[in-house]
C-alpha cells in the first residue's frame, strides 16, 4: 500500500504540466493531422501521452487543479480522440472522448464538452450505432438556443444518424436545415472551434447525406464541389464518398477516372476512415457483373494499393 508521502508525490507528478505547454502539444497534433493525416500524427499522440502525465491520470485525480490547465487537457484529449478515430483506433477514440468529456465537465468548459459529444456522435454513426449517435447529438442542445454554426453541426450529425437508421426524407430535411443555419453566419457567441465548419465542410456532408438516401445526381454534384477545394488531409474522406456516390449512380467512366486520380496517392492517405470507404467501394465494384471490365480492373488495382 502506498504511503501518504508517495500518494502526495504521485499527485504532484500528475499536476505539474503547464497549460501553455499542453496547448503547444495540441497545436502540433492539429498541424500534423491537417498536413499529413491522422495516421501520420499517431507517433505524436504517443509522445504527447509520455510528455503530459495527466493524460494517464484518472480525471478525478485532477480535481482542484487550475481551471486553465483542465480546459487545455480537455481540448488535448478531444484532439487525440479525433485523431484516433480518423486513424481507425476506435476503442482508443472512445476512451479519449470519455476523458475529454470528464475533464471538460470538471472545469465547466461546456463548449469543449459539446464538441466532444459531436465528435463522439460521428464515431458512433461510423461504427454502426446510429441510435447512440442521435442521442449524443441530442445531448449538445440545452435550454438556450445554440449559435448558428454549432446548431448546423448538430443538424449534420443528426442527419447522418437518421440516415443510418434508414430514414429517407428526414435526413434530407435535417441537412437542409443545417444549410439554412450555416447561412445565418458566424456570431460572437460561436466557440473558437466553430471556424472549421465552413462551406466546403457543409458541401461534403450535404452530398454525403444525400448519397446515403440514394439521391445520387445531387450527391455527386455537391461532393464534386467539396473535393474541388484544397483543404486539410482529413477531407480526403469526401473524395472517397464521391467515388461511392459515382458507383451508386452507375457513372462508370467518372468512377474510373476518379480511381485513376486517387490511386497514385492511395498508399499515402492518412485517414483510415477514408481508406476503409475507398476499399469498400472498390470491393463492391469488383463484385458487380454490370460494371465494365476496365472499371473492375481499376477497382482491383485500388484494392491492392490499399492492402485489401
Amino acid at each position: 500500500m502506498a504511503t501518504a508521502r508517495e500518494e502526495r508525490g504521485e499527485r504532484d507528478e500528475v499536476t505539474r504540466t503547464s497549460a501553455p505547454f499542453v496547448v503547444r502539444v495540441m497545436q502540433r497534433l492539429l498541424a500534423l493531422d491537417a498536413a499529413h493525416g491522422a495516421t501520420a500524427a499517431l507517433p505524436a499522440v504517443r509522445e504527447a501521452a509520455r510528455r503530459v502525465p495527466e493524460l494517464s491520470a484518472e480525471p478525478g485525480q485532477l480535481h482542484g487543479s487550475d481551471r486553465e490547465l483542465l480546459a487545455a487537457l480537455a481540448e488535448l484529449s478531444e484532439v487525440i480522440g479525433w485523431i484516433l478515430f480518423d486513424a481507425g483506433h476506435y476503442d482508443g477514440a472512445r476512451r479519449a472522448n470519455a476523458r475529454a468529456l470528464a475533464l471538460a465537465e470538471l472545469c465547466g468548459d461546456t463548449w469543449t464538452a459539446r464538441l466532444v459529444l459531436l465528435n463522439h456522435s460521428m464515431l458512433q454513426a461510423h461504427t454502426g450505432r446510429p441510435r447512440a449517435a442521435l442521442e449524443s447529438a441530442r445531448r449538445v442542445t440545452g435550454p438556450r438556443a445554440l449559435p448558428a454554426r454549432v446548431d448546423a453541426l448538430v443538424l449534420i450529425r443528426r442527419a447522418h444518424a437518421v440516415a443510418g437508421l434508414g430514414g429517407d426524407r428526414e435526413p434530407v430535411e435535417l441537412i437542409s436545415r443545417a444549410r439554412s443555419r450555416f447561412l445565418d453566419g458566424m456570431s460572437r457567441h460561436d466557440p473558437p472551434w466553430a471556424w472549421w465548419i465552413d462551406e466546403t465542410e457543409l458541401l461534403g456532408h450535404e452530398g454525403w447525406v444525400l448519397a446515403r438516401t440514394h439521391r445520387w445526381d445531387r450527391a455527386v454534384e455537391l461532393l464534386r464541389g467539396a473535393v474541388a477545394v484544397p483543404g486539410p488531409a482529413y477531407r480526403d474522406l469526401f473524395t472517397a464518398q464521391l467515388l461511392s456516390a459515382l458507383a451508386g449512380a452507375g457513372a462508370w467512366r467518372d468512377a474510373e477516372a476518379l480511381i485513376a486520380e486517387v490511386a497514385p496517392r492511395a498508399a499515402r492517405i492518412g485517414s483510415v476512415r477514408t481508406t476503409e470507404t475507398l476499399a469498400g467501394t472498390a470491393a463492391r465494384l469488383r463484385g458487380r457483373a454490370d460494371v465494365p471490365v476496365a472499371l473492375r480492373d481499376a477497382a482491383v488495382h485500388l484494392g491492392e494499393l490499399l492492402g485489401r
